[in-house]
């Protein structure tokens, strides 16, 4: 989280994951921001081997599970209080997506399972 949406924002973003998560056959959905859309974060991808996908242009079918993530966050966390800090709601919404929402909030696009449990799912029925 930053003031700014440049691409050096999405590219720490991105390493943060591939460190945390180092995930396999991942498609990273985005709008056409032009830090989306910049040569490094293509490049970073690539090398990562994280496939970039793009919705078409007005388009509102392309990024509907991203804007149902950004619809709970807002109804969830973001409209029940106001932050003093930057640094307070980056606190606030990091412990809610790694506390709550990827650990135990289920989704019906998941089979009912978390985001967390449907990864277990998806790596044990790889493993097999």
């Amino acid at each position: 989280m930053e003031n700014h949406l440049r691409t050096e924002l999405v590219l720490s973003a991105l390493q943060n994951a591939l460190r945390q998560r180092r995930p396999v056959g991942v498609i990273h959905h985005s709008d056409r921001g032009c830090q989306y859309t910049s040569t490094a974060f293509s490049k970073r991808c690539q090398e990562a081997g994280v496939m970039p996908s793009m919705g078409s242009v007005g388009d509102c079918y392309d990024n509907a599970m991203a804007e149902s993530f950004w619809a709970t966050l807002e109804r969830e966390v973001l409209s029940r209080r106001r932050f003093k800090t930057q640094a307070e709601a980056k606190l606030t919404v990091f412990a809610w997506i790694e506390g709550w929402y990827n650990r135990h909030r289920r989704h019906s696009s998941l089979g009912y399972r978390s985001p967390m449990n449907d990864e277990r799912h998806a790596l044990e029925h790889r493993a097999t």
